[in-house]
């Protein structure tokens, strides 16, 4: 069986596509290798960082194809800030566990998510709390005290999305 580009799926989706799905959906649809390519960067962030440390997947939007997204898989020692079109976990070398912490959607479907907040389906109520926790700067306290770091009233201030 010979194997298509992405670009060419890409297009017959556009090309099929009748209606348009939301943001939360197209997310969705994007995970099929996601916990695979997950476990691959916690195994191989195992063999070089010791004790405790945090993967961050960034998932970005082709410019030249709307409906492809991809994910970036990166380790890190201490917990990030919190940002658009992230997901965040703990890899807890102790118990071999790892800990989902947040995911933030991209601007678009924060706001979305913000002016239709009583409406949410209840599967994708977990995905508004951290987005209201990333726009009251929650998220930020937590990622700051999670490192050790005091949180200055002004650099919060700063940071609070006010969309």
């Amino acid at each position: 069986m010979k194997r298509q580009t992405v670009g060419k799926v890409a297009s017959d989706l556009i090309i099929k596509a009748t209606d348009s799905t939301s943001p939360i959906e197209q997310m969705r649809e994007n995970l099929s290798e996601y916990e695979q390519n997950l476990r691959e960067c916690v195994d191989s962030s195992k063999k070089i960082i010791m004790g405790d440390f945090y993967v961050i997947v960034l998932t970005k939007q082709e410019h030249l194809m709307q409906n492809v997204f991809r994910n970036y898989f990166f380790p890190r020692m201490s917990c990030p800030s919190p940002d658009w079109d992230q997901t965040v976990y703990k890899y807890k070398r102790n118990d071999d566990h790892i800990v989902y912490m947040w995911t933030i959607p991209s601007r678009e479907s924060c706001e979305y998510l913000k002016k239709n907040a009583l409406y949410v389906d209840k599967s994708e109520r977990e995905l508004l709390k951290y987005v209201l926790a990333f726009n009251d700067g929650s998220l930020l306290k937590l990622a700051k005290q999670l490192n050790g770091e005091k949180l200055e009233s002004a650099e919060l201030e700063n940071f609070i999305y006010k969309g």
